[in-house]
């Protein structure tokens, strides 16, 4: 296992990057802590790949530094690293059985025979194989190939680190919450330092202690699922989390009050430096439909029943706005919004600016 240290790394796949646009990995400067879960979450084409690939060494950096604890393999090989990667297409041998796919990747490093047999039995009860351990891969569904896969990366106890690259999107929704569940588990069990790239946000946020969110390139917030709800750092991953999404709004502030399309809201801080554009952020749930005349009146253009609860969407003065109401309850006839106070994070250019109380 290992801290990694990300000093300074960035990518570009042009020869002579002259712009920050030029990157595809912009500037990051942090450490990852020795035997974190970790997830690199974003859109297609924000930079999850590139920065996998930098940590398996695939890609040598365009700038910076990596660190395996003291160690510096910006330049190393991908196989002097000591890294195990689970892809997100199952890679088996179709000839071999299922423990002797499991058994591979120890008899490669010369482990004792006795112990190979151990840690595959154990390998094999885990991940619910028994039945199958001797068939050969061929002809398994690929829930079970990819089963297979992820012990391989799992077998070996003296990795610096785990690297998962979408390694559930063959697998079916119901087998997907398991194998995520499983993993959660086996990281407690064995304190592997493991980084989970995947655009799912369910994924990422079930699996990861820190879930670092990227977005063009650049990684916007490096949080836990907590943290990534209640205060998004940037109006994106407000966004990407949650499901809806925060809601967004531009707005004027003046001290502790916001002011969108002349309606005032009360903030619960003050904000003084509001030089930028300027927007309120709010989570659905956390505003309330009601009929009081000193909400925002809202134009609801449909109401989706989930089961549980239903969300509104709406407008306010054209702006599109969705609230989540309990099961139950009704829509009235000439609807106002009211936004809960404490519950409103203010933007300033699309990054969060933390008031005074």
């Amino acid at each position: 296992m290992a801290r990694i240290t990300l000093d300074k790394l960035a990518h570009s796949y042009l020869p002579n990057p002259k712009s920050e646009n030029d990157f595809a990995l912009k500037e990051i400067d942090h450490v990852w802590d020795d035997g974190g879960a970790y997830a690199l979450l974003g859109p297609s084409g924000c930079g999850k790949t590139t920065l996998l690939n930098i940590i398996s060494g695939l890609l040598v950096p365009s700038k910076g530094n990596i660190l395996f604890g003291d160690q510096n393999v910006t330049r190393l090989q991908p196989e002097q690293r000591n890294i195990a990667q689970v892809f997100q297409f199952p890679v088996v041998y179709d000839t071999m059985t299922v423990a002797e796919n499991l058994a591979f990747p120890l008899l490669n490093r010369n482990v004792a025979k006795d112990e190979v047999s151990r840690r595959v039995a154990e390998m094999i009860e885990i991940l619910d194989l028994g039945d199958k351990a001797n068939r050969r891969a061929e002809g398994l569904t690929a829930d079970d190939k990819q089963k297979i896969s992820l012990g391989r990366g799992l077998v070996r106890y003296d990795v610096n680190a785990i690297l998962f690259d979408e390694p559930l999107t063959v697998i079916d929704p119901h087998m997907k919450w398991q194998l995520r569940t499983k993993l959660k588990e086996l990281h407690r069990q064995f304190e592997h330092t493991m980084i989970y790239v995947t655009h799912d946000q369910t994924e990422a946020l079930t699996f990861a202690d820190k879930v670092v969110v990227m977005y063009d390139g650049e990684v916007v917030q490096i949080g836990t699922p907590e943290e990534l709800f209640d205060e998004p750092a940037h109006t994106f991953v407000g966004y990407f989390i949650g499901s809806p999404g925060m809601n967004v709004l531009p707005a004027e502030i003046n001290g502790r009050t916001a002011q969108i399309k002349g309606h005032s809201i009360p903030l619960s801080k003050g904000y003084s430096d509001t030089s930028g554009v300027m927007e309120l952020g709010i989570r659905p749930e956390f505003v309330a439909i009601s009929t009081d005349t000193d909400g925002l009146p809202v134009q609801v253009d449909a109401v989706e029943d989930i089961g549980r609860y239903k969300i509104v969407r709406g407008k306010v003065d054209g702006q599109a706005i969705d609230a989540v109401l309990p099961e139950g309850a009704t829509v009235p006839a000439h609807p106002t919004v009211k936004f809960q106070t404490d519950k409103i994070n203010i933007y300033k250019d699309s990054h969060l600016v933390r008031g005074e109380v």
